[in-house]
């Protein structure tokens, strides 16, 4: 369960984020590793690195205003630092131990899916269900 619902939340957060239009997803997601570099300044435990690390993923979510490329390496980035606290530093959740190595699985599988351009997960699935084969007793009109 250590890898496996870090995955799905992975997973669960890019499908959450194909709810949100374009062009408005790739801003928002821009915001979110904004945020993201942010998550250890409250006692991470590694002094000034955790601002400049926040610099950093600030300069990732600038450039990913307008680039996937930079929100997924700004994810990926992110995963480092999360490997740094989970065998040096303070989790990012202070009351659970794992929560650290939880979010560098879970980061890899959102920057994935930020490389692939952030493209909308439930489209396809709704193109899919919107093609249902016909029953038994109906017959396509002619």
């Amino acid at each position: 369960m250590t890898v496996v619902a870090p995955i799905l939340i992975g997973v669960l957060y890019a499908l959450l984020n194909s709810l949100i239009p374009e062009p408005h997803r790739r801003p928002f997601n821009a915001i979110m590793v904004g945020g993201a570099g942010a998550a250890y300044l409250s006692g991470g435990g590694f002094g000034i690195w955790e601002f400049a690390f926040g610099i950093v993923l600030t300069y990732c979510a600038y450039r990913g205003l307008k680039s996937w490329t930079f929100i997924g390496i700004g994810w990926l980035l992110h995963t480092a630092w999360d490997v740094a606290h989970h065998l040096y530093g303070n989790p990012i959740v202070p009351f659970a131990e794992h929560s650290s190595l939880g979010c560098a699985i879970c980061d890899p599988v959102i920057a994935i899916w930020c490389f692939a351009g952030g493209p909308s997960l439930i489209q396809p699935l709704r193109a899919r269900l919107s093609r249902r084969p016909p029953l038994a007793d109906e017959h396509p009109a002619t």
